[in-house]
This record gives structure tokens, sequence and C-alpha cells, in this order.
């Protein structure tokens, strides 16, 4: 935005945006007292707005004694209007650091508009300063958020927010605002639920997604929508997680997998461009039975290196425990070689063994080749010829688990990210997009053997798996799509279910029977039997692409009053009690333990 069109009463320009053209102009600025300096009767103030730091002087020879005695005692924090005359600073008196560090403000007037208590935490300007404690920063976010990082990252959101807008409404996609009061249907967490006051005993639900309305909209003729959407899942408390939080919502009808991944990629690649990165022109694909054999998860990092490869021929028909027992009983023995990791340490070692059990695998076998030749405790018991199926150069570890997929995946993905970080094989700056596609519609349940889905129960089967819905329905892909990038999931999407006969068919297979369905997602059915073109659609977590663009670590640094871990908005002091009286009124009793 031009300045003219920021101008106010108070305010001609804003502070950090003067420049050396701005010379000799004069001005008028509102802002916040970053610092005042008193260097002998000259009085410097650095003075902050949302567009960063301008140095203003105050001369007694120039503006009288009083004037610089006030500019001297100005506290942190307090907010004044001043008016001055932009001048060139001398050049050994210039300030690279600051982009307005060429030029200052020669105050004539100084106004206290704002008076400030002495903050309570400081507002730190650049890497270099010290943070208070995250706690007391989300306690006193107000303040935090004067912070030039936090203020850069909430501004980079707005303008991905717009940018997203652009897109989606020049690619002719609708806006659509669905409700935040709903129906409970549990997705896969529990839902936040609001009391009705006027229908006793009956609640609503903050919606966990637009998933049903945007199916909705499709069936009602609306064939492009989309919604940068608020969301909200009660989860159970895990690491960098908001219980609400806001996505990317695209719908569209007639459309199959190839046109919703086709919009998603120029979507990211719009979204990368406004964050001063760069998204390839085609992004890769692998499918999902290849991510988990060569990565051991459905979203891997390709910035290195490291596949997980099948060893199991090295060790078939060894007296080896422990290898033996989890080949006869049917499983594998697979691992990766680490390039340079004969070097890693027995400490370093026991600390990866340690991931593995907490991830639920037995433990590693470890084989390394240094000079030439196998050491390790499987050394002995492999001859040249297995030796060889391992594959280990001169200097590279062997890290090996042995025993079923479903517990050697996730310990392998464990140990895979964390020898990439400790042998720093992860390249600098490197951007490693993927799409995982034909996903499995079902999972079975290890005790049990009972169906539940993957991503939800309106996903539609891959076409050339229908079959198998009535014979092996866990073998069943799903047209479904995850967009990932360095082994963090941006987006995830399906082609839906279009046909209630078919929708009715994979309810039944999760065990949900007629009653429960028509109870549950009864409006959805209606709609699907009123005529339902073929839809499908993609979701972005928009949090964590601000989170990766503004080069943050947490999302809630990218997020104006953001929860902690715990669920709790420190800033305002909620969840909080609820006075007896408002809670009869909703028709609920607390029982206290």
């Amino acid at each position: 935005m031009s300045e003219p069109a920021l101008a106010t009463t108070h305010r001609s320009h804003l502070c950090g945006a003067l420049r050396a053209e701005h010379v000799g102009t004069t001005v008028r600025l509102g802002g916040w007292v970053h610092r005042a300096r008193d260097l002998g009767g000259l009085v410097f103030v650095d003075l902050r707005d949302r567009a960063g730091l301008v140095q203003v002087s105050f001369d007694p020879s120039r503006t009288g004694s009083e004037l610089a005695a006030r500019a001297a005692s100005l506290g942190a924090e307090t907010v004044v209007l001043v008016e001055g005359v932009v001048t060139e600073r001398p050049a050994a008196m210039r300030n690279p650091d600051m982009a307005t560090g060429d030029v200052e403000v020669r105050a004539t007037t100084l106004r206290v508009v704002g008076p400030a208590d002495t903050p309570a935490i400081p507002v730190a300007r650049g890497k270099s300063e010290q943070l208070a404690a995250e706690d007391l920063r989300l306690r006193h976010r107000f303040l935090d958020l004067r912070r030039e990082e936090l203020q850069h990252n909430v501004i980079l959101r707005h303008r991905l927010m717009q940018r997203t807008r652009r897109y989606l409404s020049d690619a002719g996609f609708l806006e659509i605002e669905t409700p935040i009061l709903t129906k409970p249907t549990p997705e896969g967490a529990r839902d936040y639920l609001v009391p009705s006051r006027v229908h006793a005993g009956e609640f609503y639900a903050l919606p966990q997604s637009p998933q049903i309305y945007k199916q909705l909209l499709m069936v009602s003729g609306f064939d492009r929508y989309f919604q940068i959407a608020r969301c909200f899942r009660d989860e159970d408390l895990r690491a960098d997680r908001q219980p609400e939080f806001t996505q990317i919502d695209v719908e569209a009808s007639f459309v199959g997998q190839e046109d919703v991944m086709r919009v998603a990629e120029g979507l990211t690649r719009a979204l990368w461009e406004e964050g001063g990165s760069a998204a390839p022109a085609e992004i890769p694909r692998m499918s999902y039975a290849d991510a988990m054999e060569r990565y051991g998860i459905d979203r891997p990092d390709l910035r290195y290196g490291m596949e997980i490869e099948d060893v199991s021929d090295a060790f078939r028909g060894l007296d080896f425990p422990f290898t033996s027992a989890a080949l006869e009983a049917g499983g594998r023995v697979r691992g990766i070689r680490v390039p340079g990791g004969a070097a890693l340490s027995r400490k370093q070692l026991d600390e990866l063994d340690a991931i593995v059990k907490s991830a639920g695998g037995r433990g590693l076998l470890r084989i390394k080749r240094v000079n030439g030749a196998l050491e390790g405790p499987a050394a002995k018991v492999l001859d040249e010829s297995r030796a060889a199926k391992l594959r280990l150069a001169d200097g590279e570890l062997g890290l090996y688990l042995a025993g079923e997929d479903r517990l050697a995946n996730p310990a392998l993905d464990r140990v895979r990210q964390d020898v990439a970080q400790r042998m720093r094989l992860i390249p600098d700056d490197a951007r490693a997009f993927v799409w995982v596609t034909d996903f499995p519609m079902f999972e079975r349940d290890a005790a049990s053997g009972a169906l539940g889905a993957v991503h939800h129960p309106f996903t539609a089967p891959h076409p050339d798996d229908v079959p198998l819905l009535a014979t092996e329905p866990w073998k069943a892909r799903a047209l479904a799509y995850d967009l990932v990038l360095n082994g963090t999931e941006l987006g995830g999407g399906s082609i839906r279910i279009s046909d209630p006969a078919l929708q009715a068919r994979v309810f039944a297979l999760l065990g949900v029977d007629d009653e429960t369905a028509r109870a549950r997602f009864g409006f959805l059915l209606e709609g699907l039997r009123a005529g339902a073109p073929p839809h499908g659609g993609i979701a972005f977590g928009f949090d964590r692409i601000v989170m990766l663009l503004a080069g943050a670590t947490s999302l809630r640094d990218v997020i104006a009053f953001p929860k902690t871990t715990a669920a709790r908005a420190l800033f305002e002091g909620a969840p909080s009690p609820v006075p007896a009286a408002d809670l009869t009124e909703l028709h609920i009793n607390v029982e206290r333990e």
C-alpha cells in the first residue's frame, strides 16, 4: 500500500518506510519508543511501527532543552507523535543494519499520546536479542506481537491469504462460508461441543473440517468452492498442534484426481512465489506402497538418501537369533546404509537403539565396514556372498530391524530422520516436494480385524479396486493424495464418493449400520440421492504453510493469538470457569471430582 493511502490526521508516513528519497520532507510520525539515548544533551529516540525503526534526533540547540529533556525521559513502549524533517545521516553515522539507516528525522515537536508502564517483557528486535520464556511471551502476547519477527510473520500470513483468494478466484472458484455451529459428526478426533440453551440437552459441534458442507455445495451446483476455513479438534495434547487451526479448503465438481492436483500445484507455486521462494513446475509422484517400502512413512523426506532396503536374503537360513525368529514368522530384515556412519560412537548408537525401542521395535542390528572388513554382531555369521547383499561400502554403517513391517516402518523412519540430522546429511535450503498417491482405503485393527477409514469415509475407491470391496476390502486403494514437502504434509485430499449406494456399502464395511449412518450423515446421504456430480478436493494446512515460508520453528509464531500445548490461551485466561447460573441456563450440571 502506498504512503499516501496510509496517511492520517496524526501521521504522514510510516517510520520504517523512510528512505533517502524522503530527505528534505517534513513528516508526521506515530509509533512506539523502542529506545531513547541521551548523549550529553543530544537525544536519539528509535521510533518503531509495523514498518520498522527510524532514528529521531532531538538537538537542544535547535529545539530547545525542554523538548530534548522530554525525549530523554521517554520510557520504552510509550506511544508518541513526532513531527520533523528527514535529513541524511553523515556517512560515519549511517547504520547498515537498519533499512532506514541512511536517514534520521530531526524532530521539531513531540507529544506523548500513549503513556506506558514498564513492559513486562522486552520487545526484542533481531535474532541477537534475548527472548523471554515462551509462556511469559504468550501471557503478554500484545507485547510480543510488537516484535519484528512476529509482525513479519503475521503480515506474510495476510499476504498468503490474499494470494490464495486471488489465485482461486481467478481459477473460477467461489469463496463460500460454511457453518461454525454444526452437527456432531466424529471425523477422527473429538468434537468441541456447544450446548444449546433453547434445546435442552442438545449440542452443536465446532467443525473439524467443512467436509460434508463442501460436498453438499457440489450437490447444489456450486461447482468450484473454496474457503479459508477455521477448524477445531479436541485432540490429546501434542507438540506444536493447535486446537483451532486454519485450512485452505478446496472442492470442485466434474473433476478427476489429476484436475485437483493440477489446481493444488498451481496454488502451491503461487504461495511459494508470494513467500519469496519457488515450487517446481512439476511435482513428482510416489505411491503410498512405494513410500512405505523405501522410507517407512507416507510423508517421506526426499532431501537426502538412506532409503530403506530389504536385506532379508542376506540372513535367510542363518541360525542368528536376531533375525531367524522374525523371518520364520513372515517378517523381514530391513534397514538403511549410513554414509560415514562407521564413525558414530557407541553412545550415539545406543541413543539410536533407544529411539527404535520407543517406536515399538526390538532394537537395532548394527553392522559396519571398516578397512574392507565387516564389524558387528553378525559379522561372524555372514560369509562374503551374504555380506555382498548388504552392499556396505567402506566407512558405511548398516542399521537393521527384523520383524513385521507395521512395527519396523515407524522405527526405521525415526532412525533415518535422526541419523540424517546427526550426520548433517540434509542440504541447506533444499526443498523436496512429492505427491503421495494410491493410499489404502482402509486400515485393519491388529487385534480385532475391524476396518477403519485411512482418510475419511467419503473417499472414493480406485476404480480398478472396486471388486476388492466384496472380497478383500483391506487391499483396496483410494483415490486419495497428499502433498508433502521435506517430510511435512502440506495438504491432503481425495475424490469423493458420489454414488449413494457405494457410500452405503463403504459405511457397512466400516461397521456403520443404516440407522447410525442416517443419524450421523443423513443430510449428506439425502444430498447424494438428489443427484451428485463426480467431485473431489483438497485441504491445505495454512498455518503450517505460513510457518514453512516464514522460516519459523513453531506454529505459535505465525498465529496472532495461539494456544499453548496445553490448549490454554494465557493472554486471556481461557478456558475458565463459568458461573453456576450460566450453566443452569444451558442445562448443564458440572460434577467436581
